[in-house]
């Protein structure tokens, strides 16, 4: 029998509505009625960090941009990695934002030491805003939005996956950088859109619960070299 949900906190947004619910000792996003993500297996979340800094030829001293907050698990991953020497996470919902550094802060403590991290700086922006504006270039740019490029929360998201908003990650990669992306389920025509631009794409699934959660989490690594 599964526990019941508790609403912890609800927000109409620009984008939507968006809530947070626990249930037992999982917390859960929702956002415009759609499961985002919980705390019950972050295991993807920190490999889409480690695997892409593991594909940098120079990992040590890398800059970091991070799309998407969530639940905190990939902040916590870089947190706890020597090799960035800055840590950038952009977050569209302030309501993310507060659950994380605000008033009782519930998903705080699965950034690990994220928020105290000298190295780490958390931007509320829409990450296609912020890369079209921004002029900073990154080693590796981890992308963590909704459940991946086949399962959008908003058109604007999906505007990230497609041919534009590759352009825009491009632009923002270093010389030698890796592009990271995060799915739900292995995206075959994102693969391929990625392989078109990239001369290098690695798939990796991630098992949840030791395969008894039904498909892996897919973390996706281009990089040009």
């Amino acid at each position: 029998m599964h526990d019941e949900a508790t609403l912890i906190d609800r927000r109409d947004g620009p984008y939507g509505e968006v809530a947070l619910r626990r249930r037992g000792d999982c917390f859960e996003i929702i956002a415009n009625g759609c499961f985002l993500m919980d705390s019950s297996d972050g295991r993807s979340e920190r490999a889409l960090v480690t695997s892409g800094l593991d594909q940098l030829e120079r990992p040590g001293g890398a800059s970091v941009l991070m799309g998407g907050l969530g639940i905190g698990f990939s902040l916590a991953q870089a947190s706890a990695d020597p090799r960035p020497s800055r840590i950038h996470v952009v977050e569209r919902e302030q309501a993310v934002i507060d659950w994380h550094i605000h008033g009782a802060a519930p998903l705080r403590a699965f950034a690990g030491g994220g928020h105290d991290d000298p190295r780490t700086r958390v931007i509320q922006a829409d990450l296609l805003d912020y890369l079209q504006t921004g002029a900073d270039r990154y080693d590796l740019i981890c992308l963590d939005i909704d459940n991946g490029p086949d399962w959008t929360v908003t058109e604007g998201n999906r505007g990230l996956y497609q041919p534009a908003g590759l352009s825009l990650l491009e632009r923002a990669l270093a010389d030698g950088g890796v592009l990271a992306v995060w799915s739900a389920a292995d995206p075959p025509e994102f693969r391929g859109l990625l392989a078109s631009r990239f001369a290098r794409v690695t798939t990796l699934e991630i098992p949840l619960d030791g395969g008894r959660r039904g498909d892996p989490d897919v973390v996706l690594l281009a990089s040009r070299a």
